[in-house]
């Protein structure tokens, strides 16, 4: 039986999702506000309109987390792959497009398939319940209306509008002889032992230094509509230092309540600390860290810290305006929301970060929304891959509050090897030797690469007998 799905919003995810529906055999009826109604962002009218970047990563599908989503996109029949494969322009190692042929591309596929009708108008408000199925696939510029009745659904707190992003490092990246597991006072959160931070100590001297380098370090300002969103609970951390240089010692770097056990005598002058940021205990965010540095600014300041000094980002901070959904408590496994399950949601509203990712969400909430069609739901999938990992991220893998994760812990990421679960084995070299440093690193993101292979395989062929994402 024919069914048709509404989708509201014509950049990557929407374009996405709505082909995926068509391919499927359905009729997309694709809403896209522009040219009616602008955006602050968008300068033309075509659809999957690339309004930052023209970049779309790494295409390295063995030792990059956002090479193997495209891969994964390309086998599972992605028209946001297929259109930028052909209009690619040289970018090293990454796969970069010619912005204006990639959106013809994609507008002209829409248009010219039968299953696909294109209606220019906005969508005000909520999706009329007669509409039946739906799916939002808005971005980050959602439309007030539409942002007001989503808020009136799902609660005050169910969006934020301006992002404060702190880095987050890959554990394994942290020096354990440096930094130590503590809460401060020792006192246990919900959930938590009592040791549920990482703390990297500074003396007088680095803490000097480090302030002096975050008031001198470059800043990104602000676009013109974001304004100046500043408030105290969250200040970028150049801010605060610029407010004296004791400020951050009596903030997010107090030291009070915490013991070195290397050296229980000597009181640090400032510490930093790293709270768990995804169930799997892989990535820890920097405490109070949200900063508008520019990216290599962050990278070379914050590997001043002790502990820190090969850290490995798996993202940098920011504070922007971003309109996405608190969607670890909203959505269902299968990004319907659970206040209205006819309501899906897909790219950057749901909390994914970049144009492949975003794409990659509006693929699976088509694929999710052709199987409810045809009442034949698709089997989770594998958390293994680089798509199971990022809807697993986006549904509830975060730390809740209620895990000791503080009052809103869910922040929008990019995929990364941070989000897949651990090896169950790491690779060795020859004659079972113990690898470090590179070549440990290599041999790890390849193994991890060929696993999500091999599972997403087992998935596409119908084989139920792999780790799946988390419900």
């Amino acid at each position: 039986m024919t069914q048709t799905i509404h989708i509201v919003g014509g950049g990557l995810a929407g374009s996405e999702a709505a082909w995926q529906i068509a391919e499927a055999g359905h009729r997309a009826v694709l809403h896209e506000m522009r040219p009616r109604r602008g955006t602050e962002a968008h300068r033309g009218e075509g659809l999957a309109e690339l309004v930052c970047s023209n970049s779309f990563r790494s295409d390295d599908a063995h030792g990059n987390a956002v090479g193997l989503l495209h891969q994964e996109m390309r086998s599972l029949g992605s028209l946001i792959m297929r259109a930028a494969d052909a209009h690619q322009v040289p970018a090293g190692g990454a796969l970069a497009v010619d912005r204006d042929g990639f959106s013809a591309a994609v507008t002209a596929a829409l248009a010219g398939h039968p299953n696909v009708t294109v209606v220019r108008e906005e969508v005000e408000g909520l999706p009329p319940e007669e509409w039946g199925p739906c799916i939002v696939a808005t971005g980050p510029l959602t439309a007030p209306a539409l942002a007001e009745g989503i808020r009136g659904l799902t609660g005050r707190d169910s969006l934020a509008f301006f992002d404060a992003i702190a880095p987050i490092v890959h554990r394994d990246s942290i020096d354990m002889e440096v930094a130590w597991f503590q809460s401060r006072y020792d006192k246990p959160g919900p959930g938590g032992t009592g040791a549920d931070y990482l703390n990297c100590p500074m003396d007088r001297e680095q803490y000097d230094a480090f302030v002096a380098a975050l008031c001198a370090g470059e800043k990104i300002g602000f676009k013109e509509w974001e304004g100046t969103p500043y408030f105290d609970g969250c200040l970028p951390i150049e801010v605060m230092a610029e407010r004296g240089p004791e400020t951050l010692r009596h903030g997010p770097m107090k030291p009070v309540g915490l013991t070195n056990p290397r050296a229980p005598d000597r009181k640090p002058c400032a510490i930093v600390q790293l709270r768990q940021d995804n169930a799997l205990g892989t990535l820890y965010n920097m405490v109070g860290f949200q900063t508008k540095l520019t990216y290599s600014e962050q990278v070379r300041i914050f590997r001043t810290i002790p502990g820190l000094e090969n850290a490995e980002f798996a993202r940098l901070g920011g504070l922007h305006r971003n309109t996405y959904l608190d969607s670890p408590r909203l959505l269902d496994a299968t990004l319907r929301l659970k206040a209205r399950p006819a309501l899906r949601f897909a790219g950057q509203i749901t909390g994914c970060e970049g144009y492949v990712e975003s794409a990659a969400v509006g693929l699976m909430a088509g694929r999710f929304a052709v199987a409810e069609a045809m009442d034949a739901p698709l089997q989770p999938l594998p958390q293994t891959t680089a798509l199971g990992a990022l809807i697993a991220h986006i549904t509830g893998g975060h730390v809740s509050a209620e895990e000791g994760g503080g009052p809103r812990s869910f922040q929008p990421m990019n995929v990364n090897f941070g989000l897949f679960p651990p090896l169950d084995r790491m690779p060795r070299g020859e004659a079972g030797r113990r690898l470090r440093g590179p070549e440990k690193a290599a041999l790890k993101k390849r193994a991890l690469t060929d696993r999500a292979r091999a599972d997403l395989a087992a998935w596409m062929a119908g084989d139920i007998a792999v780790p799946a994402a988390a419900e």
